[in-house]
């Protein structure tokens, strides 16, 4: 009796440390959605601040992509040799503190270089929690990473909900310093519950079984050519889902930074009712996402990625040229409907192709597109006007679909 006792002690207590630790990444998952929500429903009114012109914006807007790419190769390097989970915790702390600094400035320069620190903990937090969610994905074998990217989704919408709430009662500092007071705490009770569990070991290399000496008996291996004419093609099939991944990344941070000012200044919206557009999209996008599995049973993964980046161009077709409010808040969400489960299907075919590493060059390709986005949709504002640079996201969410229906048959193979 003893013993079984003993057996079931030890079997018991990883799994409900993985349950902990699924819980603590799903709250820091919600919590970046949160503040990085929280700071693009502000955008229209820091811009009135600064007294910038699109471009300037857009320029400004910079920032955050150039912070984050510069950060999110060190930042793998920086979870490597301390660990995902404390990483994780240092970057919530950081991105907590730096979402008040934006109100803080009164030109498009100062911005800038605010949000360079903003992107800098935005894109180190993602890379650091995502790699973390892999790592429990493949322990508990279970494909719940889209659940993730759901608690992002709902996140952004609590934060632009928020936002839209007290837009009109609260000043842009106000209301950021009170997300960091919120970020604060939140990663205080959440990180203590993720430094404390020890991240799940993860999947053995590959090269490691190729180094292993073969079994008497055992078939040769392929000739080297084969093997690499076999490597070739992977890579190009996960840069492939790469691009899937950008293309519907690009949409997302479009309208996160440039929904609200799209309904306030075309089409007149007030401040309150504009910063209630992200909260839309994020919105559909979070009951997409909840709903992804049933839809992947049903249609599959390439019918699912076609037939949502077709959604998502007539959605954002209506969005960006409705002469109305209401049709352009039901275009967004549209929108956000077709957008949800590409991001996750594109990373998750990535990774069948080539493991972690696939992971790895979908994730940063896709969040490349998210914060390269609103830069470019600021250009494109100043050249043409700000509805017909948001159709480059419809665009995009075409070409994803094209691009989906015509590998189809090698990403099957």
């Amino acid at each position: 009796m003893p013993p079984i006792n003993k057996t079931r002690t030890r079997t018991a207590a990883p799994d409900n440390s993985l349950t902990r630790l699924r819980i603590a990444l799903t709250v820091f998952f919600a919590l970046d959605g949160f503040v990085f929500a929280g700071w693009v429903v502000r955008i229209p009114a820091i811009k009135e601040q600064t007294g910038a012109s699109a471009s300037a914006l857009g320029l400004a807007l910079l920032g955050v992509s150039a912070g984050a790419v510069i950060t999110m190769t060190l930042t793998g390097r920086l979870c490597r040799r301390y660990g995902t989970h404390r990483v994780t915790v240092v970057c919530a702390v950081l991105l907590s503190l730096s979402v008040a600094l934006p109100p803080l400035t009164h030109s498009a320069p100062a911005l800038g270089a605010v949000l360079l620190v903003f992107g800098a903990a935005y894109g180190s937090i993602n890379v650091a929690f995502n790699s973390a969610a892999v790592d429990l994905v493949g322990a508990l074998r279970r494909p719940i990473m889209p659940s993730f990217h759901a608690a992002f989704s709902l996140g952004g919408m609590l934060g632009a909900g928020l936002g839209g709430l007290v837009a009109g009662g609260l000043s842009p500092t106000r209301h950021l310093l009170g997300l960091t007071v919120i970020g604060l705490l939140v990663t205080a009770v959440a990180g203590r519950t993720l430094l404390r569990i020890q991240p799940p070991a993860p999947t053995p290399d590959t090269t490691e079984q190729k180094a292993a000496p073969r079994p008497p008996g055992s078939p040769a291996p392929a000739p080297a050519s084969s093997r690499d004419r076999t490597h070739t093609r992977t890579r190009g099939l996960v840069f492939t889902f790469g691009l899937i991944a950008l293309c519907t990344a690009y949409g997302e941070g479009a309208l996160a930074d440039w929904s609200a000012l799209h309904l306030e200044h075309d089409l007149d919206a007030t401040a309150g009712v504009a910063a209630v557009g992200y909260s839309c999209f994020a919105l559909a996008m979070t009951i997409g996402r909840l709903t992804g599995t049933r839809l992947l049973e049903r249609l599959g993964q390439t019918r699912t990625l076609v037939g949502g980046g077709t959604t998502a161009a007539l959605g954002m077709l209506l969005g960006a040229l409705a002469p109305s409010v209401w049709a352009a808040l039901l275009g967004f969400m549209i929108t956000g409907l077709g957008l949800a489960n590409l991001f996750p299907v594109a990373v998750e075919r990535a990774g069948r192709l080539a493991g972690p590493d696939g992971v790895a060059v979908a994730s940063t390709l896709g969040y490349g597109g998210m914060l390269l986005g609103p830069p470019a949709i600021g250009f494109m504002a100043d050249w043409f006007s700000l509805p017909a640079a948001l159709t480059s996201v419809a665009a995009l969410a075409a070409t994803a679909a094209v691009i989906a229906a015509v590998t189809r048959r090698a990403a099957a193979a």
